[in-house]
């Protein structure tokens, strides 16, 4: 049993990826399920479409490398976060579509209890603000809606889960319903200090404490699969949500080590080691990982649309029909235009948090065109990042100021984007050879729990660089681009 398999549960597709005893991905398999969107600002998910489709390209990666089940030595698991899954512990079923992290319905009940003053007692426990993006107010909202929901959550018949709970549970045929401490802390509802569930914030949002899993360390025993779903039963041994997941494939391991994935939004995460680091610019402090019972802490920062906005290009306007026509566009697009585009299409995350704010674009002539919102699409990516470093520079108080960027998430293979990234934040940026690190972390934790791949310190030494982008851009191009977005930014707040 010298294999990985890593489950992969995005946020717009279910991936497996099969790796060797070498850390090496050998095969893949990967499958969309739809986006519901019954009413502006909400976003939900089938819960059948997320556990069949894992399923499915598990079978289809462990087929496609031609071994079975008894070749697989564990199972890492990384998952979309906060998305929030209420199921019957009898039957399995969820009881309403899960309700995804990008989901903004309940923004008016955050705003009353910041009003209240709430948010800094939350803010001590948690690290987080009280933002509609976590799963404690998605999961109150289900019991209040949900008929009879509350009642059967008080009587044990319901339980609660961000989506790696789900998978777990229905991996274990519903023997194990657990969660990891990065997962947990993701909640809105788990003291990150205290390392266990808060009561006080749970009977604050009226949540029965038994719907809520066991927390267990980022590389942990899970339980194993039911025999016949692959054949044979395999242990499930990492967990971790998908931000952090990346951080630790990206072996950032080191206080002031700092990376940022591109995935449909982007996440900046900034190791600050065994302390936690309270953020005076709205940034979250969260946990990377924990291992042997000690957490290892990170300030973040969350934006909600990064490669969701080369989506909006293509689905939305129609004016690309794949991603990979933004670089040629954006090469293409009138150097004297300065259009600007502020994606907030389900409002504005780190360091602003205006969940009510919406997309807007600036600049605009009578000789806009694609190639001109290509390239103001791909900017934004950048502007937002550049807003995120200063705001973790300002908490960091100095230390790792001068810390080389590392990038993963599928826009990450886009030179043109990255170019600029290095640019417009005036830094390095180094792209791995792997850019798969999501699912490497999951790979690594569940891998090195099994004793098949190497501790921290040697797993951080294969890291490998592919291509460091370094800033080209003139100093003045600079300062008058970061001050248009900057004109964007408190035009859009504004309104």
């Amino acid at each position: 049993m010298t294999h990985i398999l890593a489950i992969d549960q995005g946020t717009t597709s279910s991936r497996a990826i099969l790796f060797d005893a070498a850390m090496r991905p050998i095969a893949s398999a990967q499958e969309e399920f739809p986006q519901h969107y019954p009413d502006s600002g909400w976003v939900e998910h089938e819960a059948d479409d997320l556990w069949s489709t894992t399923a499915a390209t598990c079978r289809a990666a462990i087929e496609k490398a031609g071994i079975t089940g008894a070749d697989v030595a564990a199972i890492g698991i990384t998952n979309q976060r906060e998305t929030t899954v209420v199921w019957d512990r009898h039957t399995g079923r969820a009881i309403h579509r899960a309700i995804v992290w990008q989901d903004r319905r309940t923004a008016e009940f955050c705003a009353r209890l910041r009003e209240a003053g709430h948010e800094e007692m939350v803010n001590a426990r948690t690290g987080l603000l009280l933002d509609p993006y976590f799963s404690g107010t998605k999961l109150r909202w289900i019991l209040d809606n949900v008929e009879g929901a509350r009642e059967k959550a008080r009587a044990g018949d319901l339980l609660f889960g961000t989506v790696d709970s789900f998978i777990i549970w229905k991996l274990t045929g519903g023997r194990v319903h657990a969660t990891d401490a990065t997962n947990a802390a993701r909640t809105l509802l788990y003291d990150i200090r205290k390392g266990r569930w808060s009561a006080t914030i749970c009977d604050l949002l009226d949540i029965p404490m038994q719907m809520l899993p066991e927390v267990r360390d980022s590389a942990a025993e899970y339980g194993t699969t039911r025999a016949d779903l692959f054949g044979h039963e395999i242990p499930i041994l990492g967990v971790a949500g998908d931000q952090q997941a990346a951080t630790v494939g990206q072996a950032c391991f080191q206080p002031g080590m700092l990376k940022s994935t591109y995935g449909t939004g982007c996440f900046a995460l900034l190791n600050t080691g065994e302390t936690p680091v309270t953020s005076k610019n709205r940034l979250l402090t969260t946990i990377a990982y924990q291992l042997d019972g000690q957490p290892t802490y990170a300030l973040e920062g969350s934006i909600f649309v990064a490669g969701a906005v080369v989506q909006w290009l293509r689905d939305g306007l129609k004016v690309i029909r794949e991603a990979r026509e933004t670089q040629p566009l954006a090469d293409a697009a009138d150097p004297h235009q300065e259009v600007v585009l502020v994606p907030a299409f389900t409002g504005l995350g780190a360091p602003y948090w205006r969940p009510d704010c919406r997309g807007a674009i600036f600049g605009l002539t009578r000789g806009t065109g694609p190639a001109e919102l290509a390239r103001a699409a791909l900017e934004s990516v950048g502007f937002q990042t550049r807003d995120l470093l200063e705001a973790m520079r300002a908490d960091w108080a100095g230390q790792g100021a001068d810390a080389v960027l590392r990038v993963d998430g599928g826009m990450s293979a886009s030179d043109w984007t990255m170019q600029f990234l290095a640019d417009i934040l005036d830094a390095p940026v180094d792209r791995p050879q792997v850019l798969e690190t999501t699912a490497l972390g999951a790979a690594w934790l569940a891998g090195m729990r099994a004793g098949i791949y190497p501790g921290q310190a040697e797993f951080a030494r294969s890291w490998a660089l592919e291509r460091q982008f370094l800033p080209t851009m003139p100093a003045e191009t600079r300062a008058r681009k970061c001050a248009a977005w900057a004109r964007a930014i408190t035009a859009t707040l504004s309104v």
